[in-house]
């Protein structure tokens, strides 16, 4: 939870909705929605929950896996709320969607040309995504 800006910070271990501020500091990250965190990640239990990170990289991953073996999780990326386009990691199409079928490294955003300060966001559609770690290239 190192960085983590929403409102009333982490609680561990229950379900809580939180909140993204409106603004983030660089290298900061929050949630929203109805997530559970764990000491060793976040689990989204209910449908439309979002992830947004303030980041200064030209490459974005995320450590995430399914609830479970078969049950896929949708979900939709943005870069400074819009499609990140020509900015597509290899794990989303240029309209950012994408699919979370197993647990491993995602590549959400691969920027091409100067590397500025930029906000990212993804949207589960589905429930039950696990999330243990962003990295960055």
């Amino acid at each position: 939870t190192e960085n983590f800006a929403s409102s009333d910070g982490a609680v561990l271990d229950t379900p809580q909705v939180y909140a993204v501020p409106e603004w983030l500091r660089l290298n900061h990250w929050a949630l929203a929605g109805d997530w559970t965190v764990k000491p060793e990640a976040i689990v989204l239990n209910q449908a439309e929950g979002r992830i947004v990170y303030r980041f200064h990289a030209r490459d974005l991953h995320l450590v995430m896996g399914p609830p479970g073996r078969g049950t896929p999780v949708r979900f939709q990326v943005l870069l400074d709320s819009q499609p990140p386009g020509a900015a597509h990691g290899a794990d989303v199409d240029d309209q950012g969607n994408g699919t979370v079928r197993e647990p491993r490294l995602y590549q959400l955003i691969r920027q091409p040309g100067p590397v500025t300060d930029r906000t990212f966001q993804i949207t589960f559609l589905d429930p039950g995504v696990q999330g243990y770690a962003f990295t960055f290239g």
